[in-house]
């Protein structure tokens, strides 16, 4: 039997959001990126001092970052994924409520 080769694809998405706490940002996104498929296999995150927040997901699937700027009241994430049915699921559930603007 042959190798089965899947073509190289990554698919990204990324949005400026209005949530800056770190503890809301880390529950509501570890918790979406579970519930879309990615399989979890690292989470790091950083605290800056006197403030700004970033934590990064490392996923079988590739990675997610979270980066806030609370003296602008934003933050940014950006995710990569390289399986298209859980990027499409978490483009459609991060929650229109919470973006700002999608980056292009």
């Amino acid at each position: 039997m042959g190798q089965v080769r899947v073509k190289a694809r990554i698919f990204n998405f990324s949005a400026w959001i209005t949530e800056v706490r770190p503890d809301s940002l880390r529950e509501r996104f570890h918790f979406l990126l579970e519930r879309c498929g990615f399989e979890i296999l690292g989470f790091q995150e950083h605290f800056f001092q006197p403030e700004g927040y970033t934590a990064l997901w490392l996923l079988g699937e590739s990675h997610f970052a979270i980066h806030t700027f609370p003296e602008e009241r934003k933050s940014y994430l950006e995710l990569s994924s390289c399986n298209y049915d859980f990027f499409k699921m978490f483009k459609e559930e991060v929650g229109q409520d919470l973006i700002v603007e999608e980056s292009v």
